[in-house]
């Protein structure tokens, strides 16, 4: 298990804005990284930036003044949590063509041309309090929903956000007129999910503002239960106090609550699955008997 160290910080943030000149932000982003001894990964995007690091708190705070301090992203919210030294293995700084791939093609939208309305997390608890009529819609993918999501939500269906158009058709039948809140880790593929549903039609649709970690952090233990799953090396985190903490996790061999993560031991298959440790000992952390029958040992 990593071990908490206040001394540092992991933040994790987005914009959605046009940039001309990508490779230029790229270079002076890396550039302003290394000189701050921060790790972690940035993708910069003709239409913005996403990122997550970590570092010391003296050098975060730095990182964070200086991208305040350009014109256009004075707005960027950083979702922070405590280090532990070795939640990224080093720094990569990447140009893609989108922040995150949704490969819509001639569909793709543009949140800051079309998206759906912010909800804060304050508004979702008094909406669930109210007991106002509203379908939560999980845009994660399907191991980051197994370990943790909110009560009565929807599960996309998605294991990769590049789905987002097959299970918007699946869902549209159904939803398409009812109020709908998609949510995810920090809020980006919520901005760019929510502009395709209502690209696609659908009536009513918000999104939950800066996100799942959000929500979480104001309200532990509340409307969502279970973890969050984070892609670094922590793996899942929450904000639960000690005692007050809901398993929602299940092992994928045998069923019984659990919340920790393993790759299957045949390198070929690497399927990331939940595993309790009885089902790891007992089966050698292979995901199945076909696996372990198709694993070959590395030669000494």
């Amino acid at each position: 298990m990593l071990t908490m160290n206040p001394a540092l910080e992991i933040i994790l943030y987005y914009k959605y804005i046009p940039i001309g000149d990508p490779a230029k932000l790229l270079t002076e982003q890396r550039q302003l990284c290394e000189r701050l001894a921060l790790k972690g990964r940035i993708i910069i995007a003709p239409e913005g930036i996403n990122g997550t690091l970590e570092g010391t708190k003296e050098n975060v705070s730095a990182y964070c003044k200086d991208l305040h301090s350009r014109a256009g992203f004075e707005d960027v919210v950083f979702k922070r949590s405590v280090g532990t030294g070795c939640a990224f293995p080093k720094l990569k700084v990447k140009m893609r063509s989108e922040i995150v791939s949704a490969q819509l093609g001639e569909d793709d939208v543009k949140p800051y041309n079309q998206t759906g309305k912010k909800l804060s997390a304050d508004e979702l608890e008094k909406w669930r309090h109210e007991g106002k009529v509203f379908v939560v819609i999980d845009m994660r993918n399907d191991y980051e929903f197994k370990i943790g999501h909110f009560e009565n939500s929807i599960h996309s269906g998605m294991k990769n956000f590049r789905d987002l158009p097959q299970v918007t058709a699946q869902l549209k039948p159904t939803l398409q007129e009812k109020t709908v809140i998609t949510v995810c880790t920090g809020g980006v593929r919520c901005e760019k999910a929510s502009g395709y549903l209502i690209s696609q039609g659908f009536e009513d649709v918000y999104q939950l503002q800066d996100g799942i970690v959000t929500y979480m952090e104001k309200y532990p233990n509340k409307g969502f239960k279970g973890k969050l799953y984070v892609f670094d090396d922590r793996i899942s985190m929450d904000f639960d106090t000690q005692g007050d903490h809901t398993v929602v996790g299940k092992c994928d061999l045998c069923q019984i609550p659990t919340e920790r993560y393993v790759n299957c031991k045949n390198s070929e298959c690497n399927a990331h699955i939940l595993m309790c440790e009885g089902c790891e000992e007992a089966k050698n952390r292979f995901c199945s008997s076909a696996c372990k029958n198709k694993f070959v040992p590395l030669a000494m």
